[in-house]
């Protein structure tokens, strides 16, 4: 059994460490590197949240779409994290309803 676990473990150690890259909803590449993401099972709207806190991105999945929304500050991304609706709070507080909206990425 410690055999075992010493193998398990020494094979993690030696696998690489490879960033995961998403697709956004304009077909635009993001590595997730620098973002903390947190899977979302308490909403039936979003499905995972990803915030880069130094470049203030946030990247919300809904139905399997990323979308990417920039400019979002900390403090909006807390209260987002912990409505009691989640969805109902990204759709009067984030969603983007035009280009060139509050939190558009500008292209």
């Amino acid at each position: 059994m410690v055999r075992a676990l010493a193998l398990l473990l020494a094979q993690f150690a030696a696998a690489p460490i490879v960033s995961e890259t998403i697709e956004t909803g304009e077909r635009r590449p993001i590595d997730l590197a620098t973002f903390e993401c947190r899977d979302i099972s308490r909403s039936t709207v979003l499905q995972r949240v990803c915030y880069d806190r130094a470049q203030q991105n946030l990247i919300i999945a809904i139905n399997g779409t990323y979308d990417r929304y920039c400019g979002v500050d900390s403090d909006t991304v807390d209260r987002l994290l912990g409505a009691p609706s989640m969805g109902q709070f990204f759709n009067r507080n984030i969603r983007r309803q035009d280009v060139g909206s509050r939190y558009d990425c500008g292209g």
